[in-house]
């Protein structure tokens, strides 16, 4: 099996920040794991560019497949067929030279439209320019089946099975009506670990909690274009930042002492994900969770352990945690890339065991800004408008507070401020389904510590 050289692989860097002190008889330990990555396969931080290619003969660096929903309700209006073809034209045009990629045409049932041939292209000018001439194929008629979609990207993936960065990007604008819920489940926990993939919704007729499970499950993103003249951008960002990644399947190792237990591990930074239930075990009480590919970036993660009661004085280490490459990437063997170390000392002075430090505080707020956005939505829909004041209310104070500026402005478009310090807002009359539908896909995107 090939293996990524290692001069391209980026370096990584871990810092832990925390507030190490607690109080007599306090188990839980919280720490804001940082996790940067620089440099790898690039000049300076510069990502490849298309002439930045793989030399002629060698192996695919990365694997990339689009799947565009091609049910008949894409060609109501006809504006959301055009844009499709116009956005997977500009993906095409963004892949970079040497990276194996496909197109899938997804209805109730999945085709390849290029190749063709059940395999990957290699990019090239001539095969991005075949490629975007079988676009036409891309016709709205038939139902949905996002599962059969996600098996075809799996069995074009495995047709190349030495590439380890392997990305897929979903397209739909509507509810995955012709298979069940169980069906897709038990197709998307096959293909986990399998690729990442992001996901799109056109419009505001497909269902959020179907693509984030999807997204969720898969290391990618969701999000929602609302009109489809928005698509030719974002599926050439999403491309641009596929190609941005040089290592796949890097791992988060959590080490813990005898008696101590991971209670969770969050993903808090660029958005919130709960990644407590994906751990695998990786050896005498230490477990791995998945982060997925990097390029050059940073993300942060919420660590909380749960160490043994212990008295006034008393110091250990509560966890070690690292990032780790898996054999097949580290040369037959696991590699730790980086580590930090998370600390418990038990003490009597009372303001230090109760200071609270400002990552963990600023991240803990950002997973209740998100909460409070989706029940707080999901409240509303339910005609529970009290509940849904209230929690709209929060939110707003909560991004007000930590500065998600973004959020904010989001917000806005739902409930008019009263008091943003307060929390006190009122809902909006006549608010549209896509500024509802906008809050709600990007409430877990959250923003960095002020420095």
């Amino acid at each position: 099996m090939a293996t990524l050289a290692k001069p391209n692989l980026p370096k990584f860097d871990v810092e832990i920040f925390q507030n190490e002190c607690l109080a007599e008889g306090a188990r839980e330990v919280n720490a804001i794991v940082t996790v940067t990555a620089t440099g790898g396969g690039t000049s300076g931080g510069r990502p490849l560019g298309r002439f930045d290619a793989v030399p002629p003969g060698a192996d695919a660096a990365a694997a990339v497949v689009i799947l565009v929903d091609c049910s008949g309700s894409m060609d109501y209006p006809k504006t959301k067929i055009n844009g499709a073809r116009e956005a997977t034209a500009a993906a095409i045009d963004a892949v970079r030279d040497g990276t194996a990629f496909a197109v899938v045409a997804g209805t109730h049932e999945a085709r390849d439209i290029y190749p063709g041939d059940g395999t990957l292209a290699i990019a090239s000018a001539a095969t991005r320019d075949q490629a975007k001439e079988s676009l036409r194929r891309l016709t709205a008629a038939g139902g949905t089946a996002m599962g059969t979609w996600l098996t075809k990207a799996d069995q074009l993936f495995l047709t190349r099975r030495e590439i380890a960065i392997r990305h897929a990007i979903l397209l739909t604008d509507g509810n995955n009506e012709h298979e069940s819920a169980e069906d897709l489940a038990r197709t998307v926990e096959r293909v986990t670990g399998h690729f990442t993939a992001d996901c799109r919704g056109v419009g505001t007729d497909w269902r959020i909690d179907e693509l984030r499970k999807i997204s969720s499950a898969l290391l990618g993103t969701t999000d929602i274009v609302a009109e489809p003249s928005g698509l030719a951008e974002d599926f050439r960002s999403m491309m641009a930042g596929a190609m941005g990644k040089q290592v796949a399947d890097v791992a988060l190792r959590i080490w813990t002492p005898a008696n101590a237990t991971v209670k969770f591990v969050k993903q808090v930074a660029p958005s919130v994900e709960d990644l407590t239930a994906r751990r695998t075990e990786a050896g005498p009480r230490a477990g791995d969770y998945p982060t997925g590919s990097w390029g050059d970036e940073s993300r942060d993660y919420h660590v909380c352990v749960e160490v043994p009661a212990a008295s006034i004085g008393n110091e250990m280490l509560a966890a070690r945690i690292s990032l780790v490459l898996p054999p097949q990437v580290g040369g037959g063997t696991p590699e730790v890339l980086s580590q930090g170390l998370v600390k418990a000392v038990w003490t009597d002075d009372l303001a230090a065991s109760t200071r609270i430090s400002p990552q963990v505080a600023h991240y803990t707020g950002q997973a209740v800004l998100a909460s409070s956005i989706q029940e707080g939505l999901e409240a509303h829909r339910a005609g529970d408008v009290d509940t849904a004041t209230a929690k709209l209310g929060a939110a707003v104070r909560i991004a007000h507070e930590t500065g998600n500026e973004g959020t904010y402005k989001l917000l806005q478009k739902v409930v008019d401020v009263v008091d943003p310090k307060e929390g006190t807002v009122r809902f909006r009359k006549n608010v549209s389904e896509a500024d509802s539908m906008t809050l709600e896909t990007r409430s877990t995107k959250t923003v960095r510590v002020k420095k």
